[in-house]
């Protein structure tokens, strides 16, 4: 796991090498074991290292093939590097290195950009030819390893983090009104190419993007997810799915247990989490390393599952490590979590990721997360209203965090752009080829929502600590056999009932059929004292307000009450504009 850098001109000019430096500086972080520079004429990459699959030098990058005339920067894991270097080295191929960086040259060699479509993991890549003068930039299926870009008539940068590429420089950081109706509507998701600045894209998920050495730049879908039940029709029951399922998860965390360095687990206490550890104990994993973190409770919502993670760490002798957090202490680590985002994240479980992944990166480098079965398998309460006969408007009721006429008193008259969140919603719904409301919402959420939430919430907040988190519900060959499972099977009792029944042969029942958990931090929902001064501080001082992005009568009416202003998804109104504003100060902007 790494961070990546490069600048890619047409103009003539060659590469500003300490802008290239300055980038490479800002995703330290990312990749503290150690990093490069290649810079040649109109074009330079740079690299952080975080060591996970090849501790050796010999997988230090830039990675350049003379012989082939090719060179990678590369950020993610590829688990199945291994029986491709296996095939490549039938064809011919010889390696220098023994990670996964060097398999991405060969295979693009051996079978052009196609050879995408045969990796497992998690990545996001430049690749440069060295006669052509193409760059190639990539993103995995799922979107779990980010890509920043900007591009204008002389030049594109890319970054691992879009505050790398401010530091480069030359960015229009003006908000752009569609990201920010997005934002405050769609509970913060910012679906690609958007970001909340004008001047900055990220690469879609499942995608790549050809750089012309004239500047043209194309970007093509490689991979798509399809509801249509098609490859399971010899799966007729729901025991038959069910332990199907489970075949399916074996592999994917067996898969995420390869590399260099021990894999540990965050265990939150619920089932997603706590059937990781299980089938980690279950794959052969020796005194398995797993950690849990909690907040203080608040206005009678509880901060920790302490209960239930103890219950599974004494269950399979986990070496287990938890952290109580005070609201004392959250509050001190908020700005520095904040500045951490590469985007502004309004979900509350990014300060207890950020907290968690300090504590972790003390004694592991790489851990699994349960982060996306609630997703993939219909684990949220509102799916089960999407089999009515407007799934759009019971997903609107259910998911956003405001309605359009809310939101025009909410901002400045000059972002009151069109309803683009709700238009976007009705236009993927309509676009999704199957007639089951709940496949729509599960199809939108796992190719939209939890790329731009969750999984960034993750990326985002253990890589600060040079942390590498693994998301074996996310292993694209299981979410693809996820979406072939019948609705019903998902979302029926309080959902994921057929990834719960599965979990009983693994993990103790009481795990099992406790109240669903939503990983809480009670004091970023009913915002008091220290907390709440820090916020309305944000909202009201010079820079707030020589910005001018909120409505004045709308700010001072959920400052006059912050706790009786709760979206849907029991977050914080306030909570959400002040974090916006407080993550736009902290990059100066």
């Amino acid at each position: 796991m790494c961070g990546i850098s490069g600048e890619v001109r047409f103009d003539t000019q060659p590469v500003e090498v300490e802008r290239l430096e300055k980038m490479n500086a800002a995703l330290v972080l990312r990749g503290p074991d150690d990093g490069g520079i290649f810079s040649l004429g109109s074009r330079g990459f740079a690299h952080r290292r975080l060591k996970i699959m090849d501790l050796s030098l010999q997988s230090q990058q830039p990675m350049l093939d003379v012989y082939l005339g090719l060179g990678v920067v590369f950020n993610g894991a590829l688990y199945n590097h291994r029986a491709l270097r296996a095939e490549l080295e039938l064809m011919g191929y010889r390696f220098f290195s023994s990670g996964d960086t060097e398999v991405i040259l060969k295979a693009y060699h051996a079978w052009g950009i196609d050879g995408v479509k045969r990796f497992d993991g998690m990545f996001a890549f430049a690749l440069w030819e060295r006669d052509s003068g193409k760059t190639i930039l990539c993103r995995d299926r799922l979107g779990i390893k980010p890509l920043y870009f900007t591009h204008d008539a002389r030049r594109l940068r890319f970054a691992s983090t879009l505050p790398a590429l401010l530091a480069a420089g030359d960015v229009d950081t003006h908000i752009d009104p569609r990201a920010l109706n997005f934002y405050l509507n769609f509970h913060a998701v910012v679906p690609a190419p958007y970001t909340i600045l004008s001047g900055i894209q990220k690469l879609p998920p499942a995608s790549y993007a050809v750089l012309e050495p004239d500047g043209r730049l194309q970007t093509h879908s490689y991979w798509s997810l399809s509801f249509m039940q098609q490859d399971t029709a010899s799966l007729t029951t729901f025991e038959a799915y069910q332990e199907a399922l489970l075949e399916a998860l074996r592999a994917a965390v067996r898969r995420r247990l390869v590399a260099a360095v021990d894999v540990g687990v965050l265990l939150s206490g619920g089932v997603d989490s706590s059937l990781l550890v299980g089938l980690m104990a279950e794959a052969g994993v020796e005194r398995l390393k797993t950690y849990s973190v909690g907040f203080e409770t608040v206005n009678g919502l509880k901060g920790d599952e302490f209960t239930y993670s103890d219950l599974v760490a004494r269950h399979f002798d986990t070496d287990h490590h938890k952290i109580s957090v005070s609201s004392e202490a959250l509050l001190s680590a908020l700005p520095d979590a904040i500045t951490a985002m590469s985007e502004p994240m309004v979900s509350h479980d990014c300060i207890g990721f950020y907290l968690l992944s300090q504590a972790v990166s003390r004694t592991c480098r790489a851990v699994q997360s349960g982060q996306g079965a609630d997703e993939v398998f219909g684990g949220y309460h509102w799916y089960r209203a999407m089999a009515s006969s407007a799934p759009f408007e019971s997903y609107r009721k259910a998911f956003f965090d405001r309605d359009y006429n809310e939101y025009q008193k909410t901002v400045s008259a000059e972002y009151g752009v069109n309803d683009i969140a709700g238009q976007f919603v009705q236009q993927h719904f309509d676009a999704i080829q199957t007639p089951c409301g709940i496949d729509k919402a599960l199809h939108l959420d796992t190719t939209v929502m939890l790329v731009d939430d969750p999984v960034k919430r993750v990326d985002n907040m253990t890589m600060a600590w040079g942390l590498e988190a693994r998301v074996p519900y996310l292993d694209h060959h299981l979410v693809e056999f996820a979406a072939q499972i019948p609705a019903d099977f998902k979302v029926s009792g309080e959902g994921k009932m057929i990834l719960k029944e599965a979990a009983r042969s693994v993990i103790p029942a009481a795990v099992i059929d406790r109240p669903k958990g939503y990983f809480p931090v009670p004091a970023l929902t009913y915002l008091r004292g220290h907390v709440l001064t820090y916020v309305q501080d944000a909202l009201t001082n010079a820079a707030a307000q020589k910005r001018g992005l909120f409505q004045r009568a709308y700010l001072n009416r959920l400052l006059s009450a912050p706790e009786e202003h709760i979206t849907p998804l029991r977050g914080s109104k306030l909570w959400q504009l002040g974090l916006l504003e407080l993550w736009l100060q902290s990059m100066n902007i």
